[in-house]
């Protein structure tokens, strides 16, 4: 379960993220990057941001810590800016925390080295929840004390969106070539021989379970929150068993080129880009 906080004081909004995700101090002394259940993503991002970050963290991937966080948005009254005072008193009640990293940059791959498994560990994991938001454009990567942190994991499992798809989808591909970390030369066999097999229904369900229920009432076709935990669960589970053999790498094809730039293509393709 989830560490519940109250936050205390609205210190300023994170504008980089469509979202509008602020910074926070809570009644524990810290200071938290708050996402709330007001934003027009709606709650579904921050139950992808709980399930990613919590399985991630138990596959000893680096996410900051998440917590529960309780807002009053009479905390927001001092903010000058209306949009953010809408978004507050849109929120109020539970919302999401995860620790801020002060002083932390956004991952740069031409200043920051990373290795191989440290990068296949990292794509496999971006397959297995179909992170669509690790590309080179918006790495949602972070560098703090010399090591890679993963954070903004809400545009994941697309499937949630529409759960008459979630069967198909567990039997989707991944294409990775315009993932930040394919031009290090990912070590996707080691990352499977190591990752898929802690990939387990236990695993998946500890990590469910620390959704709240509120976050999950009222789901079309699932009567009550845990038989929503259940379809994550089991779409997961069969999603981790074979991901490994769908994941592309590399260049895309001759009538889907890469995006990437030049840069990019030639460390993925071992020459220079036409």
């Amino acid at each position: 379960m989830l560490t519940e906080v109250i936050a205390t004081r609205y210190v300023t909004p994170l504008r980089e993220g469509g979202s509008l995700p602020g910074i926070v101090e809570g009644d524990d002394l810290g200071t938290y990057v708050m996402k709330f259940t007001g934003a027009g993503q709606g709650r579904k991002t921050l139950v992808a941001e709980v399930i990613c970050g919590r399985l991630g963290h138990r596959l000893g991937l680096r996410v900051p810590e998440l917590v529960r966080m309780q807002l009053d948005p009479v905390i927001g009254l001092g903010e000058p800016d209306q949009e953010v005072q809408e978004l507050l008193k849109a929120s109020s009640g539970l919302n999401l925390g995860m620790d801020y990293l002060p002083g932390s940059l956004g991952f740069d791959p031409l200043a920051f080295e990373v290795g191989p498994e440290e990068a296949g560990r990292v794509v496999w994991f971006d397959a297995l929840i179909n992170n669509v938001d690790r590309s080179w454009r918006n790495p949602n990567l972070l560098v703090w004390h010399g090591r890679l942190w993963l954070i903004d994991h809400g545009a994941t499992m697309i499937w949630h969106h529409n759960w008459p798809t979630a069967p198909a989808a567990a039997g989707k591909p991944y294409d990775a070539s315009d993932h930040v970390l394919a031009s290090f030369g990912p070590d996707l066999a080691a990352a499977t021989a190591d990752l898929a097999p802690r990939v387990t229904e236990e695993l998946l369900a500890e990590a469910a379970a620390d959704v709240p229920d509120e976050w999950l009432a009222d789901e079309p076709g699932f009567d009550t929150p845990d038989a929503l935990r259940r379809a994550y669960v089991e779409t997961l589970a069969e999603r981790a068993a074979t991901i490994h053999t769908r994941i592309t790498l590399g260049p895309r094809r001759d009538d889907k080129p890469s995006q990437a730039p030049d840069w990019l293509r030639v460390r993925v393709d071992g020459k220079a880009a036409t």
